[in-house]
């Protein structure tokens, strides 16, 4: 069965960057498809308009330079649509400030990081391996994706359970119940991308962390397997709701 996507757009990469890089929903686009040609993609511009319907198997929050706490009615209209469509059972993916949104509205905390930004290639330690990572085969030990973040969750949803953790980001990755899989890095983003937005940033930054941001991209990073995962994920025994049950619902 096709797998339809819908990517809720929450941000754009910075404009100077986008002839190079292109914007967040192509580059979510060609990670799914470099692992399965079949899923179909639509994206949402949730700053401008929420979908209408139901319309998508699942559904995936983009990263954002804002904060899920800034006080934005589109922030809170959403969180509010991602609520429905859990209700419904459709699978949610949360990408960084799609992570902290759904730690931030449905129980939990985020806030800005003690320990500050965190950019580059950032390690997470896998302390729960669930069935869509085995179905993939087994885990590493470690996670390695590339991140920009400076807000974290502190404290997780009810029902939420950490699958991937650090020192620096002790909730980098977590599930609720069978529908929610967020991870607080970025698959998406390549080294190069990294790279290029540190250089943007390095004021702001600090020479500190942009040094170490800089060195950590000599790293290995799995955004490859990690799609994997999430594809497991999304198509798990509760999985993606039939086109007929669809079409029931209405």
């Amino acid at each position: 069965m096709t797998l339809h996507l819908g990517i809720l757009q929450t941000d754009s990469v910075l404009e100077d960057l986008q002839p190079r890089f292109g914007d967040y929903p192509s580059m979510f686009e060609q990670l799914f498809r470099a692992q399965d040609p079949t899923v179909a993609v639509t994206t949402y511009d949730v700053q401008r308009a929420l979908p209408e319907t139901l319309a998508c198997d699942a559904y995936l929050i983009t990263g954002c330079k804002l904060s899920v706490y800034d006080d934005l009615p589109w922030i809170r209209d959403l969180a509010d649509f991602v609520g429905r469509a859990i209700a419904d059972k459709r699978k949610i993916l949360g990408i960084c400030f799609g992570h902290q949104l759904i730690a931030h509205f449905f129980g939990g905390r985020v806030a800005p990081a003690q320990v500050g930004w965190a950019v580059g290639v950032q390690t997470s330690d896998l302390v729960k391996t669930p069935r869509w990572m085995e179905a993939v085969g087994k885990p590493p030990e470690q996670l390695h994706l590339v991140s920009s973040h400076k807000d974290q969750v502190e404290r997780l949803p009810h029902g939420a359970e950490v699958f991937a953790r650090s020192d620096f980001c002790p909730i980098s990755g977590f599930t609720l119940g069978d529908e929610v899989l967020t991870i607080q890095g970025h698959p998406e983003l390549s080294t190069d991308y990294s790279e290029a937005l540190m250089g943007v940033r390095r004021e702001l930054l600090g020479e500190q962390v942009y040094q170490a941001g800089m060195d950590s991209l000599q790293q290995q990073t799995d955004e490859k397997l990690f799609t994997r995962w999430m594809l497991a994920f999304l198509r798990d025994s509760s999985a993606v709701t039939q086109p007929s049950e669809r079409a029931a619902r209405g």
